[in-house]
């Protein structure tokens, strides 16, 4: 979804195209950096891997594993929707969601594109068709499917009773939990050219923030469906479409009554929750989703630098630029060290006080595109091809 990533099928969202050139020769060409030599310092191990259907090749799609109480469930793009035990990846349960045609003909596919989310005994996956299934974590059996406003790219965020997707199509929709009825629509506004992919919102103190393709950042009372207050940080400027493309796509931060949020061609911010209003910018661009932990933000940039800066003012704190250009997933904290996985399958481990590489692993030929998770000892992370890995040191 970074800019090198445009050229994915289906990732640049398009209503209008005023007919100008989205990139302009051999200055729109980057060259992934090559792999770092790493002297390992511990040597993470593949504890299992299972196969979860086909993946979702060369899609763009949000889907990455989720943990609940021992059980790690996971999703391809077709619809296989998989339950598998965290300890050593043998399967619970498996269903397929794919849409059944007839006879001696193939299934449609599902077209899942964002979660998957495990809460209250239930897990919730939404698809680029806008549906979004909530399936019965014991089984998998559908206990509820709704059709919302647009694809639901995002993943969906459970809290207060009530299941929150933002659409491809700039709309903020509340579901009941119980039952997927829809309980109220905010339109979050739409831009005529935007990056696929949406922010899933954070919830605080009964509000949902969220990102827009528009580069604000809105705050929604989420029993009410009533907008709080909305704060621009990206503003659309540049010679090219590229250029102007302000979408906040990564998921805002709360900590400590402070909204940190980071767009793509704007800025990261910080902003008073309670009333939207701006304590500190700084120019910084990115699509992933960060990190928040011991007073450090963590976050890999449009081109693929590694930082951590201050939560006092964004000040770097260290820059690590080895990996630039190599399609990073957005980081994840674990054990310690900070973890990120690239386009060809490799997983860089980072120490947290400076950013040395400790250690380096290949795990997967087809390469990964969504971010590790964080299961009790174990971390998770899906590839491509729909192979499952859980890792540990």
């Amino acid at each position: 979804m970074q800019l090198r990533k445009l050229l994915l099928p289906g990732l640049l969202s398009v209503t209008l195209l005023s007919g100008c050139s989205l990139f302009n020769g051999e200055e729109d060409v980057v060259k992934m950096s090559p792999l770092p030599t790493v002297e390992n310092q511990f040597n993470p191990q593949t504890a299992w891997s299972t196969s979860v259907g086909n993946g979702i090749g060369d899609f763009y799609s949000n889907l990455h594993p989720a943990f609940q109480d021992g059980t790690v469930y996971a999703a391809d793009r077709r619809g296989t929707v998989k339950a598998v035990s965290l300890a050593d990846g043998k399967e619970e349960w498996s269903v397929d969601l794919s849409e059944k045609t007839g006879f001696l003909s193939a299934n449609r596919s599902a077209l899942l594109s964002g979660g998957v989310t495990a809460a209250g005994g239930h897990i919730f996956v939404g698809s680029e068709k806008a549906q979004v299934y909530a399936l019965n974590s014991a089984d998998g059996a559908i206990a509820w499917q709704t059709k919302v406003a647009g694809e639901a790219l995002s993943r969906p965020v459970v809290s207060d009773g009530l299941v929150l997707i933002h659409t491809s199509n700039g709309m903020l929709q509340a579901l009941n939990e119980s039952d997927g009825a829809v309980k109220w629509t905010v339109n979050l506004d739409m831009p005529s050219l935007s990056l696929r992919g949406e922010s899933a919102p954070t919830t605080a103190f009964g509000a949902a923030i969220v990102g827009g393709d528009n580069g604000r950042v809105s705050a929604v009372l989420m029993q009410q469906g009533q907008m709080i207050w909305q704060q621009r940080i990206s503003q659309a400027t540049g010679a090219t479409e590229i250029d102007r493309l302000s979408d906040v796509d990564t998921t805002p931060v709360v900590v400590d009554n402070v909204v940190y949020a980071l767009a793509y061609n704007g800025n990261l911010t910080a902003l008073d929750l309670r009333s939207g209003q701006i304590m500190w910018k700084r120019e910084l661009g990115s699509v992933s989703d960060f990190v928040i932990d011991g007073g450090r933000i963590y976050l890999v940039d449009q081109t693929d630098r590694v930082l951590a800066l201050s939560v006092e003012g964004g000040v770097t704190l260290w820059t690590q630029t080895a990996l630039q250009y190599r399609n990073l997933t957005s980081p994840v904290l674990y054990n310690g060290n900070l973890v990120v996985g690239d386009s060809e399958g490799y997983m860089h481990w980072m120490d947290t006080s400076d950013g040395r590489f400790v250690a380096q692993q290949k795990v997967d030929g087809s390469g990964f595109q969504t971010e590790p998770v964080v299961a009790n000892d174990k971390l998770l992370i899906q590839a491509k091809d729909g192979t499952l890995y859980a890792i540990t040191r």
